[in-house]
């Protein structure tokens, strides 16, 4: 049973509120720690999910076929189509990896780097034009990295093995 319930009145059947998890209005009083738990963990995931296609789609895709709004960027920057190049695949390098289990929180970690390090650029080159992308983003990023700290644990492990 996933859900706590309330005292069952007389009258009513006490099994079929039992087996539902619910009074016999069908009202849910409180919920367990694993039914909050696994809704948890599934929110986390569609995170990581979402976070993962932006990354991929929005922010790599566009350095790597060389868009130019991102070749103007990089080129103001002076690190030409060689920092874009190699920003892109980083980028789409932690898209992946947020995707796979072992390496969750270390992605998570990496592309947080990458966003401190955008947000000085955006308010050191670029004014603070979009200066709140990057912190928005560092928000999920630091939550993925903590609520996925087992899995670093497990990779530094199965790494010392060998």
């Amino acid at each position: 049973m996933s859900e706590i319930t309330a005292a069952v009145p007389t009258g009513s059947t006490s099994t079929d509120s039992a087996r539902t998890g619910s009074t016999p209005t069908g009202v849910v009083i409180a919920e367990s720690a694993t039914a909050r738990g696994r809704r948890a963990r599934i929110a986390l995931r569609a995170v990581q999910v979402l976070l993962a296609l932006f990354y991929a789609i929005a922010s790599a895709l566009p350095k790597l076929i060389g868009h130019e709004s991102a070749a103007e960027s990089f080129e103001r920057l002076g690190w030409g189509s060689a920092g874009m190049y190699t920003i892109g695949a980083l980028e789409l390098a932690g898209a992946i990896a947020l995707l796979i289990p072992m390496l969750q929180s270390v992605a998570a970690m990496a592309l947080g780097a990458l966003m401190v390090g955008a947000f000085i650029v955006q308010t050191t080159v670029f004014d603070g034009q979009y200066a709140a992308t990057p912190v928005i983003l560092l928000l999920p990023l630091t939550l993925i990295a903590w609520a996925r700290r087992r899995h670093t644990a497990d990779l530094l492990r199965l790494l010392r093995r060998r």
